[in-house]
């Protein structure tokens, strides 16, 4: 694990700085919280998620994998 960080809030610009800064440091993969993409636990996912999702690909490139949620 190189890092656990937070979008930033609504509505996850921060997100992508972040992700750039963990595989900056080493990570080959990203992972999104549950809470982003499903809602769990409270079942509401961020409006936001997909357009999270394709910002953080476009910004760490094709060799980084992305994974849509933690459990």
């Amino acid at each position: 694990v190189i890092g656990v960080n937070t979008c930033g809030g609504c509505p996850g610009k921060k997100s992508v700085t972040r992700a750039a800064e963990m595989v900056k440091r080493g990570a080959d993969t990203i992972v999104l919280a549950s809470c982003i993409t499903k809602g769990n636990p409270i079942g509401f996912p961020c409006p936001h998620a997909r357009q999270m999702k394709a910002a953080v690909e476009k910004k760490v490139g094709e060799t980084i994998k992305i994974i849509d949620y933690t459990h």
